[in-house]
């Protein structure tokens, strides 16, 4: 016959069950030391991006009075010497540097995510992942030497030109930007179900037919992130974009004339500056960080419309 079990009501618990307490206790000591950890990492955090955000806005709050709102975002023409510090020239060449960069390196990102995700075979998948992570080590300056050196002679015999300006900066950045958006739309592909792949398969589409047509349009809301975090990186990136865009505040006038960017521009003034100039540079430093907020909010809001739409 089995032993009955024991009344540990009565008998105030065995020895297991009053060890199981005591550890028990001590656990939760140890998990409320780490949720106390962890907030003050979060906090922490937090503080941090405010402080940088109350700074920077601070000294770029005088911005408004001199040289003024429309003056300083509407003006064409950013000339310290002349007193005249208007940012629309150097908008414009982030944006036209940025969509360059996101024409040439999107489609070489997403299709290395597909070929990882859906084509290679582990063996080549081994290889390739750790090169195409490997260009997210490399620092900017190197990628800058590179573009100097390298693509800027091509970029010239192309253009006619010294070989500075928007296209050597975008092919720069398309590199640069490779592997944020490749991890992201690989880490998005894979999120999807093995069983609509299968049952894409069961309906007799090949393999191709099933990228194109079920998994990239699955993963779309995916993908825009990816490209999104992208376009941020491309934005925020200085370095590489000082030694070869050519560093001339003035409007896009082809791909083969240089171009500043508003990184690039604090970058180079930052040394000298003094008085409204330097507010100025500190009120490019806001908008910087205004489109930097923006692109994450955006990222959020399509990844909360995705969940709805689950």
């Amino acid at each position: 016959m089995t032993e009955p079990p024991r009344n540990t009501a009565q008998g105030g618990g065995t020895r297991e069950s009053r060890s199981l307490k005591l550890m028990s206790r001590a656990m939760y000591a140890k998990e409320a030391a780490l949720r106390n950890l962890f907030l003050l990492c979060a906090t922490a955090a937090v503080a941090g991006v405010a402080l940088i955000f109350i700074f920077v806005g601070w000294r770029g709050w005088p911005v408004l009075d001199d040289p003024g709102l429309g003056a300083f975002l509407g003006g064409s023409e950013w000339s310290s010497s002349a007193g005249q510090f208007g940012i629309l020239p150097l908008i414009t060449g982030t944006l036209v540097v940025t969509i360059g960069a996101l024409l040439l390196g999107a489609p070489l990102a997403i299709g290395t995510a597909v070929f990882l995700s859906e084509v290679a075979s582990p063996k080549m998948r081994s290889v390739v992942r750790p090169a195409v992570e490997l260009l997210a080590g490399v620092p900017s300056v190197v990628y800058g030497f590179f573009g100097l050196a390298i693509l800027r002679p091509i970029v010239s015999d192309l253009t006619g030109g010294l070989g500075f300006g928007t296209l050597t900066a975008s092919i720069i950045l398309a590199v640069m930007i490779v592997p944020t958006i490749a991890t992201l739309t690989e880490d998005a592909l894979r999120s999807i179900s093995i069983g609509i792949r299968e049952a894409s398969y069961a309906m007799g589409a090949t393999t191709w037919q099933t990228i194109y047509k079920v998994l990239l349009p699955a993963s779309a809301i995916g993908i825009i992130d990816a490209v999104i975090l992208g376009m941020g990186r491309a934005i925020g990136e200085t370095m590489a974009v000082v030694m070869v865009a050519g560093n001339a505040p003035q409007f896009f006038a082809g791909l083969g004339a240089p171009i500043a960017t508003l990184t690039t521009q604090i970058v180079i003034d930052m040394s000298y500056a003094s008085g409204t100039h330097r507010t100025a540079l500190f009120g490019m430093a806001v908008i910087l960080f205004v489109i930097s907020m923006a692109l994450v909010a955006l990222v959020r809001f399509l990844g909360r419309f995705n969940e709805a739409g689950r």
